[in-house]
């Protein structure tokens, strides 16, 4: 059957590179094999789930391209988390533990000096119904672990291949908190069963949770979806992004001004034997996604590497195609100004430094004041155009002798205040005469 994928969010925080890439490979392998794509709102933390943050995760995915084929919140569904952990209940799969954190914690540190993993020791397993009311007599309130069954859980990841968890070293899974809330283990297996999810995409930081996740699958009647675990990302430095996630978020990027585009090719080509390189949609990523190009090792999410696939669209794109973008940075100039700059930004705000060269402020950086000067009264009456430059350089020439880099660079850095950048005849016909003027000079203009 077509694959159907899921992207679970909490909505408690903006998406960032590392969930965006999850969410990605989900879609393109759906779209790759004709399949669905679900958005499951995974919002059972009542007190922290916000309804912002829900609405950000949609207009992220949805800037994107990451449309979605079907979608639900889990904070509609306790009636059916409750009827399941009833049934579990009554199968004694699902059982009442008293012990407080800190009596747990007691527990760990004690296993681990007798040289023991520390897993729970089930006591909670061996109290008699008198103690339990006398527990919560005191005012204890269980929370509801789910009984593993010490076997081995074997799957082939269709990333890492063969792989097996040995439950039995596992402590049994709490499903539910003291406080009635369901934790993510139970209610993510319901739903992928209720939605006939078939694939199951996502970082290798779950593995072990595959282990509990396929017995709570066969306890509930169903088999198992097919795993894939893939790489994390780290920072170009090879350290963890978890500290830096914030500065990652596809919010951030946005107002930075990265295109879609180039966001979507960085993140599918992490990781893969596939260069990193652009391409032009997301149609086009799909149909290279493959797991088997994936590899074991963290996936490096350069933001150079991003910058440069970024410049790339803005390199080519049209004004009329950029132009509500610059207009919601305020940065629109103008046609003109745009195709004279756009070749040296890498993201859209750096427009921002190369618009002041238009009319400033920007103080020159004059090497030599004599020359400047007199290039100052050769400067041709405005209002200037893409000759002017050419017609101005030459009458430098005539006058001083000055040829080559004597005689551009002094110009360009008198007028732009840099070394490098635009064809100087598409700059000059963007400055009004007065403001040239006045830079020559060495004034702050």
């Amino acid at each position: 059957m077509p694959p159907r994928v899921r992207f679970a969010p909490s909505p408690t925080g903006r998406l960032h590179v590392g969930n965006v890439r999850t969410a990605l490979l989900n879609w393109l392998l759906a779209r790759r094999d004709g399949g669905s794509f679900i958005l499951r709102i995974d919002d059972t933390d009542l007190a922290r789930s916000t309804a912002e943050f829900e609405a950000g995760i949609d207009a992220d995915l949805t800037w994107l391209g990451l449309v979605w084929d079907e979608r639900f919140k889990q904070s509609e569904r306790f009636a059916r988390y409750d009827a399941v952990s009833d049934d579990l209940r009554a199968r004694g799969l699902l059982y009442p533990c008293y012990e407080t954190e800190d009596e747990l914690d007691r527990k760990r540190k004690l296993a681990m000096a007798r040289g023991r993993p520390p897993v729970y020791d089930r006591a909670a397993l061996a109290l008699s119904a008198d103690e339990r009311a006398a527990l919560e007599a005191q005012g204890r309130r269980p929370h509801w672990r789910f009984k593993l069954s010490g076997a081995r859980a074997d799957w082939t990841d269709l990333v890492r291949g063969a792989q097996s968890i040995d439950t039995a070293s596992l402590s049994d899974p709490v499903l539910i908190r003291e406080d009635g809330a369901y934790l993510y283990t139970l209610c993510s297996v319901i739903d992928d069963i209720d939605s006939n999810i078939t694939h199951i995409a996502r970082g290798e930081d779950h593995v072990t949770n595959s282990g509990v996740q396929i017995e709570i699958f066969r306890a509930l009647g169903a088999e198992p979806p097919l795993f894939a675990h893939f790489s994390l990302l780290i920072g170009a430095d090879g350290e963890a992004l978890s500290k830096r996630l914030g500065s990652l978020s596809i919010n951030e990027l946005r107002r930075e001004g990265y295109d879609p585009r180039a966001i979507a090719s960085h993140l599918a080509k992490l990781g893969t034997s596939d260069p990193i390189a652009l391409r032009p949609d997301l149609a086009t990523l799909a149909a290279e996604f493959a797991f088997e190009k994936m590899g074991r090792a963290p996936a490096r999410f350069d933001p150079d590497e991003l910058a440069n696939l970024n410049a790339q669209i803005l390199h080519q794109a049209d004004y009329a195609d950029i132009r509500p973008d610059l207009q919601r940075l305020g940065l629109d100039r103008g046609v003109a100004a745009w195709r004279a700059f756009r070749e040296n930004i890498r993201a859209l705000p750096e427009l921002a430094e190369w618009n002041r060269v238009i009319d400033g402020p920007l103080a020159p950086a004059i090497d030599d004041a004599a020359f400047c000067a007199a290039a100052a009264e050769l400067l041709p009456d405005g209002p200037f155009g893409p000759e002017s430059w050419g017609a101005f350089t030459q009458a430098v020439k005539e006058a001083t002798g000055a040829k080559g880099k004597a005689l551009f660079m002094p110009l360009r850095k008198a007028l732009t205040g840099r070394e490098h950048g635009p064809d100087m005849a598409q700059v000059l016909a963007l400055i009004a005469p007065p403001i040239a003027r006045a830079r020559l000079r060495g004034e702050t203009a």
